[in-house]
């Protein structure tokens, strides 16, 4: 029961819960009269209603899904939601990574819930075997199931947002954590209010100001055990770091946010001449090494454009060294590979397979094939007119012996270029031509027996061509690009 008397806040909690809910959750048995200045709460609310309006966060009334843990953070947010007038739908993950704990929270927000008339909808993860599967750590697992299941939601209930309880000292938290790894000007901006369909109404408020909401509401929460244990990173700042940090300049947490949202603003001018820089620089695939270094800032745009590829910023610096280097030195992330060439540096996706094939068979009754390259096949009667393109082969029939072979080339592979007459290795024809790594390395050959016929695309083998005594033409078309 909630009572307005004059500027106090008169609010009385009567002795109607479950004695077990009571125990298990810290709720004073009886009856508790707790007395707040009215002025305080009504502001913390109109500094949120605020917030969420100058961020464009909700428009009034809007439907949200509020990620609810069942930790005080989430419970004041929408606890908030709710007296600003939000339609809140409750979502839950059970990630099972607390054993009794975790099963006591999904227990507590069920009960709480359910006894409030709060739509709630939950999901068990089993988070180990995830990350497992995925390689990553399980914090990032648990982040990963978490979004991934709040989209499917918002796809299935077509809330406005999804809103999460972050609040100032989390994004203080996330600033010195990135500032620890090393980041770039992104990871100083701190904790976006709103990202896509993610909203933070919170961001306003310190975990002060967020301890003392739940003091004067009586608000219950359940508490993450880990959140005291300083052996994760995030916990030690917050346990150790930030404290230190309070002796120098207690007002130190301010400092760092008020520079983070100074910082976003920067980020903004910074991600438009980043933007512009990187259309210049970057096309098809290939990042222009002339045009790069003619940039005011060569090292950001090469690290805007590699770092969300998965390359580390050491990697970056090294292949930035690079420049004035020899062509073929290669660089790695998880997925791609950076190859630095003559003027330019190739990106390259890695295959996901380890074996991929690398022979293909093309017998004499064959029309095309579409992989590893789309070829179109036919055969016709001496007279057709011929396509003299370096895309099409015209080959004479007789002289090739079937099945014919699609490979990959090999090191002392040899052939003798369409209108000479001696051999060339094919090594020297694609140095000749200037051919970049990536350039060889996709480079198809056409066999009959151990013979080449056709650099596929490029040249033919002037020993299968066309002559007076040819009979039948064999011709392949390769449609490039496809």
């Amino acid at each position: 029961m909630i009572q307005l008397y004059k500027n106090t806040l008169f609010l009385t909690i009567r002795w109607s819960f479950k004695e077990k809910i009571c125990e298990q959750y810290s709720v004073c048995k009886g009856e508790i009269c707790i007395f707040a200045d009215a002025r305080i709460i009504l502001q913390m609310l109109n500094r949120v209603r605020r917030f969420i309006g100058q961020n464009n966060l909700l428009t009034p009334h809007a439907k949200v899904i509020v990620g609810l843990s069942g930790g005080m953070d989430s419970m004041v947010l929408l606890d908030v939601l709710i007296k600003l007038g939000y339609e809140c739908m409750a979502a839950h993950c059970h990630f099972h990574l607390r054993g009794a704990e975790s099963d006591r929270d999904a227990g507590f927000v069920k009960e709480w819930c359910e006894r409030h008339d709060i739509n709630l909808k939950t999901i068990d993860f089993d988070t180990f075997a995830y990350a497992g599967r995925k390689k990553i750590s399980v914090e990032m697992a648990a982040r990963e199931l978490r979004y991934d299941w709040f989209e499917t939601l918002r796809r299935e209930y077509q809330p406005q947002a999804v809103a999460i309880a972050h609040h100032q000292d989390d994004s203080v938290e996330t600033v010195l954590l990135n500032l620890v790894r090393g980041t770039g000007i992104r990871g100083l901006t701190g904790i976006a209010a709103k990202n896509g369909y993610i909203v933070r109404p919170l961001l306003c408020l310190t975990r002060a100001e967020v301890e003392h909401y739940v003091k004067e509401h009586a608000i219950p929460y359940v508490t993450d055990s880990t959140n005291n244990d300083d052996y994760y990173l995030r916990n030690a700042l917050r346990l150790n770091i930030i404290p230190a940090l309070e002796k120098l300049n207690p007002s130190v947490k301010d400092s760092i946010f008020n520079t983070s949202r100074h910082l976003a603003e920067v980020k903004k001018v910074y991600d438009d001449s980043i933007c512009k820089a990187v259309k210049d620089v970057y096309r098809k695939d290939k990042i222009d090494i002339e045009v790069l270094l003619e940039t005011v800032s060569p090292s950001a745009v090469l690290y805007e454009i590699l770092s969300p590829l998965g390359f580390t910023p050491s990697t970056i610096d090294d292949a930035l060294e690079s420049v004035n280097a020899i062509s073929g030195k290669t660089f790695y992330s998880d997925g791609y590979r950076l190859i630095k060439d003559r003027s330019y540096f190739i990106l390259d996706r890695l295959s996901s397979s380890e074996n991929d094939v690398r022979e293909y068979t093309i017998g004499a009754e064959t029309s095309q094939i579409t992989s590893p390259v789309h070829l179109d096949i036919r055969i016709e009667k001496r007279g057709v007119k011929l396509d003299k393109s370096p895309l099409t082969l015209s080959a004479d029939m007789d002289k090739l012996s079937f099945p014919l072979l699609l490979r990959k080339w090999n090191a002392g592979d040899w052939f003798v270029p369409f209108g000479m007459k001696g051999k060339k290795k094919l090594s020297d024809y694609f140095n000749d031509r200037k051919f970049s790594l990536k350039d060889k390395e996709d480079v198809w050959i056409l066999t009959s027996k151990d013979d080449i016929v056709w650099i596929v695309g490029k040249r033919a083998d002037n020993r299968f061509r066309i002559s007076e005594k040819t009979d039948r033409v064999f011709i392949i078309e390769y449609r490039q690009g496809d």
